[in-house]
């Protein structure tokens, strides 16, 4: 039998910012949260990949998001989950790109029918928090059950597991 619960992300790799430094990472900070997850519970994981992805350069990359963003585009995806009916709960999980989710994320949403389906954000972040990404998902997903979000320092995802495992617990899922 299937999870009834979804790990969705959008997890970026290569140069990446931490606290004032860049480093240049194999993993995305998003996407080690994810693993996490997927350790202490039952769910699928689908990752959100854009077909042209945003360049590996940091400062590049988040030029490239802030012109989307303005845009409001609406990136194509490398895959789709075929459904997703069978979940009751996805847990969403992406950075905080210029205030709210990347634009790959609404394209994601957007897909599908959330109506009944309970969504859990989390959002990784040097600092800036959820931004307007909760208020986006619920506007985007008006039918949804859209939780209070889970805000992880991206720089500290390695050892997020006890905030991850409360949050996690309050919602339910452990």
């Amino acid at each position: 039998m299937m999870a009834k619960t979804l790990i969705a992300f959008f997890s970026r790799a290569d140069e990446n910012y931490f606290g004032g430094a860049m480093r240049y990472v194999k993993v995305g900070n998003t996407e080690i949260v994810c693993n996490i997850m997927k350790e202490l519970m039952d769910a699928d994981t689908f990752k959100i990949e854009m077909k042209t992805p945003y360049s590996p350069v940091y400062m590049t990359c988040i030029e490239e998001a802030k012109r989307d963003l303005r845009a409001k585009a609406r990136p194509e995806l490398v895959s789709l989950p075929d459904s997703i009916d069978a979940y009751d709960t996805v847990v969403l999980a992406y950075p905080n790109y210029w205030g709210t989710m990347p634009m790959a994320v609404f394209t994601f949403l957007e897909a599908f029918d959330f109506t009944g389906k309970t969504i859990l954000p989390l959002c990784t972040n040097e600092g800036s928090g959820m931004g307007s990404s909760e208020g986006d998902i619920r506007r985007t997903c008006p039918g949804a059950a859209v939780k209070s979000g889970l805000s992880v320092t991206g720089s500290s995802a390695a050892s997020s597991e006890g905030s991850v495992k409360r949050w996690l617990s309050a919602n339910g899922l452990l």
